[in-house]
């Protein structure tokens, strides 16, 4: 069942009549089933594409390769690149990507442990960036990113 602020959220989003897209990494598609569950989904949820291996990132949404290999897969640059990218491919008001490190393994360093988070967000033209860490176990770093992005959300829309 979704967070109420996930809940409130797609509730936002459907009053205002705003469509969200996601491409994810970190939550593997878990941001996309999380908004599916709620009664607005059909409203308010274009779609996501998951792209959790960086070659998916680079066969799919066309990021280059080199801004992958100098910024590593889950990045701020990287991030961003993906939510600039998705807007070809779902048209929808907002557009958010999502990528981290929820387990050991990838490309954690002491400036980024696991449980870092980055979020970045297209609404309606407005671009909004997000870092956070989180621990827990991995599904507790991937909830809570789902609800910083629901806050995300409900932050910048207007009022």
């Amino acid at each position: 069942m979704p967070s109420q602020i996930i809940k409130d959220c797609s509730s936002a989003l459907a009053a205002k009549r705003l469509t969200v897209a996601f491409v994810e990494s970190a939550s593997a598609g878990r941001l996309s089933a999380e908004f599916s569950l709620c009664p607005e989904s059909g409203k308010v949820l274009k779609g996501g594409l998951v792209c959790y291996d960086a070659s998916l990132k680079i066969g799919i949404l066309r990021v280059p390769k080199k801004m992958i290999d100098t910024f590593t897969p889950e990045s701020a640059e990287v991030t961003h690149e993906l939510a600039e990218r998705l807007q070809r491919f779902i048209p929808a008001d907002i557009h958010i990507a999502i990528t981290g490190l929820t387990t050991p393994g990838g490309s954690e360093t002491a400036e980024k442990p696991v449980g870092t988070i980055f979020i970045h967000a297209y609404l309606k033209g407005k671009s909004v960036a997000v870092r956070e860490v989180f621990s827990g176990s991995p599904e507790e770093v991937v909830l809570k990113s789902i609800d910083r992005v629901a806050k995300l959300i409900l932050d910048e829309i207007p009022n």
